[in-house]
């Protein structure tokens, strides 16, 4: 797989209006993990497993993008692409089509996982669409509570994974072909469905971590999964799983 001709389209151009007030004055995938904003975080998932062709789909504070990358990680090839301000997130992507590989990856600029970027794209080939999607569990942001028919409380179970229930992670893999099935303005809503329709759309399974950054809440967990201090996979472990497909 020659994964240095393939392109990684990260969206980052959206206002963020959860973070406020943050993202007023910056773009939200400046929003730091560990002092590092969580956008370069992200790019290493992807260089460590060999993509190093990045275009960033900017609109919000763009120009804040433009000043940080301008002289920075002279190993990436980084193009900051403006998108728009109040472009949706399909209509992001379509704008970047013309900075793009003919099969290549995209995702949310404000979630992290360790994928496994080769098997994911490995996946894509197999089936033959025209795009796929990464999908992992459904993890509830409540905890649970589990007892008996006369009420006894047998457990508390923190965040469960539910069961049978997929959410989309974004690390898709497109074929550029796709844009002759664009339709509609937002990925979610419009693009991915219609793609879905006409069958041309697959789902990659993931069942290691994951998490986006949608509110300071979910910041202030990334940065204790940093510092080794939350349950689950330490950091040490989530970077050393992204080097698997190296």
């Amino acid at each position: 797989m020659n994964t240095d001709a393939m392109t990684v389209v990260i969206l980052c151009g959206g206002k963020g209006t959860r973070s406020y007030p943050y993202t007023e004055y910056f773009p939200k995938v400046m929003m730091p993990i560990a002092g590092t904003p969580i956008i370069v975080h992200l790019m290493r998932v992807f260089s460590q497993q060999g993509f190093t062709k990045f275009v960033l789909a900017a609109g919000h504070r763009q120009e804040i993008l433009m000043d940080y990358f301008d002289g920075r990680f002279n190993e990436w090839d980084i193009r900051v692409v403006d998108t728009g301000a109040d472009s949706d997130t399909g209509e992001r992507v379509r704008r970047c089509s013309r900075y793009v590989s003919e099969r290549f990856l995209a995702t949310y600029g404000d979630g992290l996982g360790n994928i496994d970027l080769h098997d994911l794209v490995s996946f894509h080939e197999r089936q033959g669409g025209l795009a796929t999607v990464t999908s992992v569990p459904l993890r509830s942001q409540y905890g649970t509570v589990k007892f008996d028919e006369s009420g006894r409380v047998e457990q508390f179970i923190e965040k469960p994974v539910i069961e049978a229930c997929w959410i989309n992670a974004g690390f898709f893999v497109f074929e550029r072909q796709a844009f002759s099935h664009w339709e509609g303005q937002n990925l979610e809503s419009h693009v991915l469905p219609s793609l879905a329709r006409q069958k041309l759309l697959y789902a990659y399974r993931h069942m290691g971590f994951w998490k986006s950054m949608d509110t300071s809440k979910d910041q202030q967990e990334l940065e204790k999964i940093h510092n080794g201090d939350a349950a689950g996979a330490p950091w040490n472990q989530f970077t050393r799983r992204m080097a698997v497909g190296a």
